[in-house]
């Protein structure tokens, strides 16, 4: 681990935007800089203390098959702090385990929103270069967790800080030079809480709201332009996955709305004991800093308010089951039409109604927080995915009773991450061996790679 004053070195070189000539010469703190941002830096450092790691497959088995071959099946932990965002994306399986730069499973573009060494990397060299390639050529070039220069330029004004989400706020109309305060905040934490997808071919990151930020106009365009992240390894269909887009789903919530940015709740201004102002970059729960988030608007009390969103969490929750009943229900009774002769042209609308279903749910339960900052908007989301599983479930019914099978179709065990994966035949002792082999070797070089390259001093 670095010490105190190394990392104050690496915080300083990303608040002056890395760019390559200040990251070369800040090798040491600089104690008037420190001194200046000291209470942000350490506040900042706490996210190191969500450091539990819960496994959200585990908690919900239904996730495997719904995202049968792809990565998230694999491996799926809830987000933890700022602090461990280079850390969790090498660890997890998603990311596969390569054996040099040109190997691996995913691309570049991986790496966009978990690092300020992404912002310098493209400052330096251009968006080409930076998404040229796979994942792993990117090791030694980013490993300082998401830090000051993903959000503020080198007078630490508030920035975007890739053009790529740059491009997409201008494409719904929010003007960096023209937004107010509170649009830029949301803004800033827009560039990564956001839907996005990779583009085929020069794999570049996009936003995909040309026909603008609503879960259907997202879904519209994704059908025009007939993209899949991944086919379902089940049941066939062309599938959609969608992200963290609590940026989407925050603006036609009661705090969007009503102007409320994203870091009056997670990021506030607070006084500490010494009687001092700063915002607190400790990005957490808002009923931690109660009296300088919530009561700032809401005359209930904190275990009211508290209540009240424990109860809408449950409610989302109940509708966030049924509709992975659905779901599930739904891709092996596709597999089934498969397997009983089913054309391609008599799976066509029950394959589409699966894709929306799952898009559908997907941007409701991936919308971290969802049940706080738009709650109406997840139940919306969860009944129309209800819908459109029933619409897939009614046409395989007639597919399956055209080809001869009226037989109910069984579901296999998945009462548990490793039943469901074992359903799926998914080599997991394999992927995990192979992993660790990965972190044991090639990441184990990439830090000190960087160190030689930028003067760094991780140790």
């Amino acid at each position: 681990m670095m010490g105190r004053q190394g990392k104050w070195a690496v915080v300083l070189a990303s608040l002056m935007a890395f760019s390559s000539a200040a990251q070369a010469q800040i090798t040491k703190a600089n104690s008037e800089e420190f001194s200046r941002f000291k209470r942000q830096y350490e506040s900042w450092h706490q996210t190191s203390e969500s450091s539990e790691v819960v496994d959200a497959l585990e908690g919900d088995p239904n996730l495997v098959i719904l995202w049968a071959g792809y990565g998230f099946a694999k491996d799926y932990n809830k987000a933890r702090g700022h602090h461990y965002t280079i850390t969790d994306l090498r660890n997890t399986l998603r990311t596969g385990a390569p054996k040099g730069p040109d190997d691996g499973p995913m691309p570049m573009a991986c790496w966009s929103c978990k690092s300020p060494d992404v912002p310098r990397y493209i400052e330096a060299n251009g968006e080409a270069a930076y998404f040229d390639g796979k994942w792993a050529r990117g090791g030694p070039e980013i490993t300082n967790e998401i830090g000051c220069g993903n959000c503020h330029d080198n007078n630490t004004r508030l920035r975007i800080s890739v053009p790529f989400a740059e491009r997409a706020m201008d494409s719904i109309g929010w003007k960096w030079e023209d937004a107010t305060k509170s649009q830029k905040q949301s803004m800033v934490c827009g560039q990564c809480h956001v839907e996005y997808y990779f583009t085929p071919g020069d794999v570049f990151v996009k936003f995909p709201w040309d026909n603008g930020t609503q879960t259907e106009d997202m879904e519209a365009y994704y059908d025009a332009i007939q993209f899949a992240d991944w086919t379902h390894a089940v049941s066939k269909a062309k599938m959609l996955k969608a992200q963290h887009p609590g940026f989407e789903t925050t603006l036609t919530g009661p705090h969007g709305r009503n102007d409320v940015s994203c870091t009056d709740c997670h990021m506030p201004r607070v006084t500490n004991e010494e009687g001092k102002k700063f915002t607190d970059h400790n990005v957490g729960n808002p009923f931690d800093r109660f009296e300088f988030t919530c009561a700032r608007c809401h005359d209930q009390g904190k275990d009211e308010l508290e209540s009240v969103v424990a109860n809408y969490k449950e409610m989302v929750n109940e509708a966030k089951l049924k509709a992975e009943k659905q779901l599930v229900h739904a891709h092996f009774e596709a597999k089934a039409a498969w397997d009983a002769g089913a054309t391609e042209a008599q799976m066509a609308d029950a394959l589409l109604a699966i894709r929306h279903a799952q898009w559908r749910w997907d941007m409701a339960i991936a919308s971290h927080g969802i049940h706080a900052h738009n709650p109406a908007e997840a139940l919306r989301l969860l009944a129309s995915s209800l819908e459109r599983s029933a619409d897939a479930r009614a046409s395989l019914a007639r597919v399956l009773a055209t080809n001869g099978m009226t037989d109910v179709v069984a579901i296999p065990d998945i009462s548990t991450k490793a039943a469901a994966q074992a359903a799926l035949g998914m080599d997991m002792k394999g992927m995990e061996a192979d992993k660790a082999s990965f972190l044991e070797g090639p990441a184990s070089k990439w830090d000190a790679e960087y160190d030689k390259k930028y003067g760094g001093d991780k140790q």
